[in-house]
């Protein structure tokens, strides 16, 4: 499970992680809020509506579901499954509320990224220029709780430099596959 506030990074990283490892591969969340700029339903997430995605929940179909934000982000438990039987490792990009519900149940490695500071995230949320500066105030609140959950996590790297974070998240994954169980 890889959890951090909005713009820190994670997907990118994830993504890293996947294009190096076979068998390493992303679970893509079902949401109900609209497509950002350039994303693709499939690839980065699978929108639906808050009808749909109501009707998921009571079918049980979700591992974990969040509202974040006024939207409702969930993974498939199937899809989760059926990378699982393949013997992939399934990285799940999940926010905090998602990932602790997990962390009860689940055995899994639990990593929290962090941006270098407040002020980084919010440059970087500025220069994604999705969202309204009202938005981006609330996201920078949101991530103040967030990061105060970091100390639940197995791991915390800072994503203060791409390639330092991948070394730390790649390191970390190898540690795991040749960790005694």
């Amino acid at each position: 499970m890889v959890s951090a506030p909005a713009g820190t990074g994670k997907t990118t990283l994830v993504r890293m992680l996947v294009g190096e490892f076979h068998n390493v591969v992303e679970s893509i969340s079902y949401t109900t809020r609209k497509p950002r700029g350039k994303e693709i339903a499939g690839k980065d997430y699978n929108f639906i509506s808050m009808q749909e995605f109501e009707e998921k929940i009571k079918e049980g179909e979700f591992l974990e579901y969040a509202k974040v934000f006024d939207n409702y982000y969930g993974t498939s438990r199937k899809v989760v499954d059926a990378q699982l039987e393949k013997g992939k490792h399934v990285v799940l990009v999940i926010d905090t509320q998602g990932a602790l519900q997990l962390k009860k149940d689940l055995d899994a490695i639990f990593i929290f990224i962090s941006p270098p500071s407040l002020e980084e995230l919010k440059s970087r949320l500025c220069r994604r220029s999705s969202e309204s500066e009202e938005a981006i105030d609330y996201r920078l609140s949101w991530a103040e709780k967030e990061m105060s959950l970091k100390e639940k996590y197995d791991y915390h790297i800072v994503n203060d430099k791409l390639k330092a974070a991948y070394e730390v998240l790649r390191s970390i994954l190898i540690a795991e596959e040749h960790k005694n169980r």
